[in-house]
């Protein structure tokens, strides 16, 4: 092998490697995204509360916020779950576990689970920062992407989860009826992209059970089990007897990793069963057959491509016709028809480009297999949302503000045609200088795709183009299509060699599994009706009904005689239907009746028919009855007898004379019908230019409001969603309040001890229910200073320790007493705020009467204690000389007794 095979070898290594690198980080745990709006907040806190613990998956939401403001939505949603909740940062790594929330005033895109943080484009108006971060989603995670929409006003996030279901996500809505506001879950779920809608309270477990079911597919089809095979063919023949359309060319990948998606739905396990459930259950066959068809599209997918068509295509093939050759474009699997509008806009485009302007026309057939999605393109009706796809100017200029969004104008919705057909079934269109086949060949077999080419190659004329999606090719066929460029997928028909057509596999006439038979119904005889229409075919004169216009609105009888149909285009006035000789006396009749508003007959109007005159008496009656009619006009043809032509002798005229007379008097006629038809002609020119100058300005100021109207409307829904997020965020911090200050007051009220909140002013800020002990304090005190307050406190110097307190920020205590003797002790500290501000001060009054009483107690018993020791003492002081006597007594008796015994000793 050669350096540079081995350089391409080494390429190649490299890229799989990096690949399957990414699809092991990509598939290492779940990432749910959650678009939430107006009414958001209770959703997610009942969605959050509501995760399973311990749960792997990792939420990111998304939320639509007020930029201005810093967001309370961390702090709300970590109060309803045990998961470390998160406002992300540029660079955020996605943990499992988590809530991640975006920050106000960004956009949020997820790369290999990295979070990245954008700045809005424009300040306010219309944003979806829901769609952004959902498409980014969708392609970082692919078919293990999982959506979920909650409640909101709008379409955010419709388009999002477009692109999670093409890519083979998953989509949760919460149950619209639930929601404070259905917009958003409406929309998604009016587009068909709901696989699972619920009440959001059993989302979170739907979602856990669909994580836990889901298997993983990563084998090719040629490997996938014999059981699988047969289970396969065996859904794909339920399907073709209830819908009619074989879904066996398919790749087998695809179509089971959606059936797949639908038994992980439905939380079945075992492929049997989910057989034995469609059998049991035909609209999960539908919905089933909805998932199979991939309905997603979008407006101008790859600009580039549309850019190339613009500037290239378009142009290349106009100029290759005259204007009387209209062009023809084909749209198989055209879905809801945004890819059909998008080729007509560009070439509208291109047309309005083109110097000198011409009058080119394109037809359209946009096709599909969904007779649903046909509906939609039919209506046109798109979300706003689809002003992220949509260049602004283009907006303004093809689309029409409706309440679901926007509507494509009826000059774009004529170009093209929608039809139903399978593209593998029916006949193809011919003579196409357009095919748009975009992201429909990457679901089929190559055996398929190498059918669908040489088909697409028949269906073209030389020199068409074939627009196909940026993931295809057409493979083989290089030669007789010819890409524009080398990474373009427009690709340019050219007639080198016919290619084959495969008749196996195209049957000429599809035989659709319903059919609706009709019957003719059974006629009805009503011979009243039926004699009165012979009546007045037959015997009532000719009658027209007309309006103040002269606009015939019925007719009776024949008036084939009096009137015919006028030259060029069809016109239903009676002025320009009526014969030569009953116009100017028509008119003139019509006109006195309207002016006079009374019946006005003109008699023996000369009618001229083959050149035979014949009298006429045309009768002009404005209705007043019945109600109905009131304000029309009944004109009726009555022939009368021509009068014979009188001879007078002597007086007979050459014929030459008599025809100049005739002519001389038609002249004479014309000359007043023309005077008064001048004058009125006149007089409706200057009333038409005075009414189209008055339009004209009129048109001016409305399309002027109406650009001011539809930007203040975006901008209103954007502050109305921003104001309900913060409204619901205030909500939460009132009830967080509420709250506080209900456990502060029970607080106040368990201790029993009077309370006193003063500002810097010295004004009553609030007090407690104690309080009444000391002062008759109301609620309408609240304010006034409290030197102005009555107290039963013998406390002057109240106040001048207050200041002392703010002044100092040190504490006074002291014991004061009222006027009925009871004491409290009094403790004055300064109010500090959050901030560490001082804001007034706080007077506790806890009281010690009964301390106090206890005091003067002891002191008493201390007295009487101290009375009594005094007396004890004098009485031991007695007794203390008693004894001294009585010993000194004793001593002088001992004395004597010795003294007696040595006298009486010295005696003896």
């Amino acid at each position: 092998m050669t350096e540079k095979g081995h350089q391409g070898l080494k390429e190649k290594l490299k890229f799989k490697k990096s690949v399957v690198k990414r699809d092991i980080l990509r598939t290492q745990f779940p990432i749910i995204g959650i678009g939430a709006s107006a009414g958001g907040l209770d959703a997610l806190e009942v969605f959050l509360r509501n995760v399973p613990e311990k749960t792997d998956m990792a939420f990111i939401i998304v939320q639509h916020m007020d930029p201005t403001r810093k967001g309370m939505l961390v702090e709300l949603l970590q109060r309803a779950t045990t998961m470390d909740v998160y406002e992300v940062e540029e660079r955020t790594a996605v943990k499992q576990g988590c809530v991640y929330v975006i920050p106000p005033n960004r956009d949020m895109s997820i790369l290999h689970g990295v979070l990245h943080l954008f700045e809005h484009h424009r300040p306010r108006g219309l944003r979806m920062p829901i769609d952004f971060f959902f498409r980014s989603l969708a392609d970082d995670q692919r078919e293990n992407s999982v959506g979920v929409v909650l409640s909101g006003m709008g379409t955010d996030g419709t388009l999002g989860l477009r692109a999670i279901k093409e890519k083979g996500g998953v989509v949760f809505v919460q149950e619209p009826a639930s929601a404070k506001f259905d917009g958003m879950p409406t929309s998604a779920v009016d587009a068909g992209l709901a696989d699972v809608v619920a009440p959001v309270e059993m989302l979170p477990a739907k979602v856990a059970a669909y994580i836990k079911q889901k298997p993983h597919i990563d084998t090719p089809g040629s490997e996938l089990s014999e059981n699988v095979h047969s289970a396969f063919d065996k859904i794909v023949i339920l399907l073709r007897s209830q819908t009619g359309h074989d879904f066996s060319s398919y790749k087998k990948t695809t179509v089971y990793r959606r059936i797949e998606r639908r038994m992980g739905v439905h939380q079945i396990e075992k492929i049997s069963v989910y057989i034995r459930f469609l059998q049991e259950n035909p609209q999960e066959l539908e919905l089933l057959f909805k998932e199979l068809l991939i309905g997603v599209t979008g407006f101008f997918r790859d600009p580039e491509e549309w850019e190339r068509l613009r500037i290239q295509v378009i142009p290349e093939l106009l100029g290759k016709r005259v204007p009387s050759q209209a062009l023809r474009a084909w749209i198989p699997a055209c879905s809801t028809g945004e890819e059909a509008y998008s080729l007509a806009i560009v070439f509208k485009e291109a047309l309005s480009q083109m110097k000198p302007a011409q009058n080119h026309k394109l037809q359209i057939f946009a096709t599909d297999l969904d007779n649903d999605a046909i509906d939609k393109a039919r209506e046109a009706i798109y979300p706003a949302n689809i002003a992220a796809d949509v260049p602004p100017e283009y907006i303004q200029k093809y689309f029409n503000e409706v309440d679901q969004g926007y509507q494509v104008k009826k000059s774009v919705r004529e170009m093209v045609i929608f039809a139903q057909q399978n593209i593998i079934m029916d006949p193809p269109f011919t003579k196409i200088d357009i095919l748009c086949c975009r992201n429909l060949l990457i679901y089929l077999t190559q055996e398929m795709q190498k059918k669908l080419l040489p088909l697409f190659h028949y269906s073209l004329n030389t020199d068409g183009f074939l627009f196909l999606g940026n993931a295809e090719s057409v493979g083989n066929f290089t030669e007789n299509l010819e890409p524009l460029e080398t990474k373009s997928r427009l690709y340019r028909r050219r007639e080198l060699s016919p290619l084959p057509l495969e008749s196996e596999g195209f049957p000429s006439s599809f035989v659709p599994a319903r059919r609706v038979v009709l019957y003719p119904t059974k006629p009805v005889h009503n011979y009243q009706l039926l004699v009165d229409q012979l009546v007045l075919q037959h015997f009532s004169p000719p009658t027209v009904l007309v309006n103040e216009k002269g606009d015939i609105l019925y007719i009776t009888g024949r008036t084939g005689k009096y009137l015919e149909p006028a030259a060029g285009k069809a016109n239903w006035n009676i002025f320009a239907m009526a014969r030569t000789g009953l116009r100017y006396e028509l008119s003139e009749t019509f006109r006195k009746a309207l002016l006079q508003q009374e019946t006005i007959t003109f008699r023996n109007a000369v009618l001229k028919n083959n050149d035979s005159p014949q009298s006429v008496d045309i009768t002009v009656q404005p209705l007043k009855e019945p109600e109905v009619l009131r304000g029309l006009v009944l004109i009726v043809f009555s022939d009368v007898p021509t009068p014979p032509v009188t001879k007078t002798p002597g007086r007979n005229k050459p014929v030459s004379a008599q025809r100049v007379e005739e002519l001389e008097r038609e002249l004479e006629q014309t000359r007043q019908e023309l005077l008064v038809t001048r004058t009125e002609m006149q007089a409706s020119q200057e009333d038409i230019k005075s009414y189209s100058e008055e339009l004209q300005s009129t048109n001016e100021e409305l399309q002027s409001t109406n650009e001011e109207l539809t930007t203040s409307k975006e901008e209103l829904q954007s502050l109305n969603e921003e104001l309900q997020t913060v409204n619901h965020e205030l909500q939460a911090k009132v009830d967080e309040l509420s709250l506080a200050n209900n456990d502060m007051q029970n607080l106040f009220n368990s201790t029993k001890i009077p309370t006193l909140f003063l500002d810097s002013t010295l004004s009553i800020r609030r007090f407690t229910n104690q309080m009444s002990q000391i002062s008759k304090l109301i609620p309408s005190d609240v304010g006034r200073p409290i030197t102005d307050i009555a107290s039963d406190l013998i406390y002057p110097q109240m106040a001048e320790d207050v200041k002392e307190v703010l002044q100092t920020l040190t504490r006074v205590e002291k014991q004061v007493t009222t006027t009925d003797g009871c004491w409290f002790h009094v403790r004055i500290l300064p109010y500090r705020t959050l901030e560490d501000k001082i804001d007034g001060v706080v007077v506790t009054f806890v009281d010690i009467s009964n301390s106090k009483a206890l005091e003067a107690a002891l002191r008493e018993a201390q007295a009487a204690l101290e009375e009594r020791v005094a007396m004890q003492d004098s009485e031991l002081l007695r007794v203390e000389g008693m004894l001294q006597d009585e010993i000194k007594r004793g001593h002088r008796e001992v004395g004597a007794g010795k003294a007696l015994q040595k006298d009486k000793k010295s005696k003896e």
